[in-house]
């Protein structure tokens, strides 16, 4: 893991960047899988020829070999035309380099065609000064995502450097991401792990879906408390992939409750979304390398359905338990 110099503050992000090829695949999706940049920014930024392959201008579907170089020159980051909206925001952590916060369901993380306004990102720079600008005007210092209908904790960059060296420990799987959900049926086993590769649904394209040669994805899951005909669950992500946890869980025949995409029943227990939530987030601190953990309670709405799915325990006993399977976990490894 990279670690920060102390005495370099706010360091610029580095122009240019030069990565190892490590296996065999497109260009332009070897570069998003190994960098901030979606697949649709390093097309543009190889027909540029802002990124090269061996030192030579190619095309973005060319196929990379182990050993290849690619070489990547960053363009300077753009005046965002995303306005600030002062919109409250759950800020569990803050420093000079980053801050961690906890999104309600509802809320979607940056702006999208249909979601200009009212974003996570719209909040952020209202309240923040500063932000990193690798994810370019519309995703300001956000390292990583997750869906709109889900909530729970996310960690932002202040700047280029710190957003970097998070990016990498989210590469490397040395940060964590624990989930709660609930999903319908009555699952028998007590832990399992969902190893399956994912892309982009070959019919539906706003799905994703189990694809042979998609990407490696991977997810780990434990009983934490059973309810008839739903069952709740403690997530451990291996992996970080678009829809992971309600894609594998829908193909075990247990989706997440509530989801309007991959789910059976529409909204049981006046759910508005999936119930599901990222109640827990551990990495090291870029500059000092310390561990930090940090644990988001269980918000309203998915307490709300849990009583009446039957939970007798409240919001803070669920919590505990939930910290009880992390220790099994790390116990069994």
């Amino acid at each position: 893991m990279r670690l920060l110099n102390p005495a370099i503050q706010n360091t610029p992000m580095p122009e240019q960047e030069s990565i190892l090829c490590g296996a065999s695949g497109r260009l332009d999706s070897f570069v998003a899988a190994e960098t901030e940049l979606s697949r649709t920014q390093a097309q543009r930024m190889i027909r540029e020829g802002d990124i090269l392959l061996n030192g030579k201008s190619v095309k973005p579907n060319v196929t990379v070999s182990i050993g290849d170089l690619v070489d990547i020159t960053y363009p300077d980051p753009v005046e965002t035309d995303v306005l600030p909206e002062n919109i409250p925001l759950d800020i569990l952590y803050e420093d000079e380099d980053l801050l961690v916060v906890n999104k309600p369901q509802g809320m979607v993380v940056h702006p999208a065609p249909g979601h200009a306004s009212g974003t996570l990102v719209n909040a952020l720079l209202y309240h923040i000064r500063d932000l990193s600008g690798i994810g370019g005007e519309l995703r300001p210092g956000i390292v990583h995502r997750i869906d709109r209908m889900t909530s729970g904790l996310l960690v932002v960059a202040k700047n280029d450097t710190v957003h970097r060296a998070l990016s990498e420990q989210f590469c490397d799987h040395s940060a964590h991401r624990s989930y709660v959900a609930l999903v319908d049926g009555n699952i028998r086993e007590e832990s399992g792990t969902v190893d399956a590769p994912l892309a982009r649904h070959p019919v539906d394209r706003k799905k994703m879906a189990i694809v042979p040669g998609g990407r490696d994805a991977v997810t780990h899951w434990q009983i934490a408390a059973r309810y008839g005909q739903y069952t709740l669950l403690q997530i451990e992500l291996e992996t970080g992939r678009t829809h992971q946890i309600r894609v594998h869980l829908y193909s075990i025949q247990h989706p997440v409750t509530g989801d309007d995409v991959y789910g059976r029943e529409k909204r049981p227990f006046g759910l508005i979304g999936q119930a599901l939530h990222g109640y827990r987030l551990t990495f090291r601190h870029p500059r000092s390398g310390e561990p930090l953990v940090f644990y988001a309670p269980l918000p309203d709405y998915f307490s709300q359905a849990l009583a009446k799915a039957g939970e007798k325990a409240d919001a803070a006993e669920i919590l505990s338990r939930l910290q009880s399977l992390e220790k099994n976990s790390k116990q069994g490894e």
